[in-house]
């Protein structure tokens, strides 16, 4: 079972991907790891998962922001949350935020 603060951290990540529907999408990342824990759900299963909301989201790619660079950035944010490891910062430091400085 997780904590309070693991759920609250979870809600932002999933804010800050760009995910939607919070409830559902936390209860889609905490099934897909406790079914590859269980070994019922393989990597690569959980890899065309990631692959798909990746996608989806891509849709919605800002007209600046080509789709390709836009799409890797979720995929690294979706890693992070799909993983646990990583702790995700800020959208607005994404390469696709439309307020990004280098």
């Amino acid at each position: 079972m997780t904590s309070r603060m693991e759920r609250s951290a979870m809600h932002y990540d999933l804010k800050n991907v760009g995910l939607r529907a919070h409830a559902t999408a936390a209860g889609l990342v905490q099934l897909c790891k406790e079914l590859n824990a269980a070994g019922v759900l393989e990597d690569d299963a959980v890899s065309r998962i990631k692959d798909a909301i990746a996608d989806e989201i891509a849709l919605t790619a800002p007209r600046p922001i080509r789709r390709a660079e836009f799409r890797q950035d979720i995929c690294e944010r979706l890693n992070s949350i799909f993983s646990g490891e990583a702790k995700l910062g800020p959208a607005e430091n994404l390469a696709f935020a439309t307020d990004h400085t280098d």
